[in-house]
């Protein structure tokens, strides 16, 4: 059975809301909490979109935090489908916020997150593939697939050491702390 594609630009979402003070944290700058929570329903909204399925969050494999993000800016996301597999996608998502009253537009965010179709039952789902039509795309695509391979590079390295502490306290002796073991 083969899987239709789809144009990355059938699925893409903007989200845009106006940062209010119950966003902010202590220092009267948005959390980053409430970011995350807007990354991954725009994520959601993408990845859904592009399956035409239930979506479920895989993982969140880069949040850049840029730039601060001031009460009273207006936030703007911006979702894409920058990778698919068999069913699981990785959407890029780009984070602007606006200042209202001068215009002045600042990268705050980037962000990659993976997403997973699943049917009623909970189980992957097959999803369609991309068609990809410029340059752009194909870099987007390219880039997740480096980022995949290092992520699967990271795991295989962190499963096959050990690392008992006596195995590399001498390691330790560059950085600022010092170890009691009882």
């Amino acid at each position: 059975m083969t899987t239709k594609l789809k144009y990355v630009a059938d699925s893409e979402v903007t989200l845009s809301e106006l940062m209010l003070p119950s966003h902010a944290n202590f220092n009267n700058k948005i959390h980053g909490g409430y970011l995350l929570s807007l990354l991954d329903q725009i994520a959601f909204a993408c990845a859904s979109k592009h399956s035409g399925e239930y979506c479920v969050t895989a993982s969140v494999d880069t949040v850049d935090f840029l730039n601060p993000i001031e009460i009273g800016e207006l936030l703007t996301l911006k979702a894409s489908v920058n990778y698919v597999g068999n069913s699981s996608m990785v959407i890029g998502i780009r984070v602007e916020s606006e200042n209202i009253r001068t215009g002045k537009v600042k990268h705050c965010n980037s962000s990659y997150i993976t997403m997973v179709a699943v049917n009623e039952t909970g189980k992957p789902v097959k999803i369609p593939g991309l068609y990809l039509t410029s340059e752009n795309e194909i870099r987007r695509f390219v880039k997740s697939l480096k980022r995949i391979e290092m992520k699967h590079h990271r795991r295989e390295e962190f499963h096959e050491l050990d690392f008992t502490a006596k195995d590399h306290i001498d390691k330790l002796k560059k950085y600022r702390v010092e170890i009691f073991l009882t």
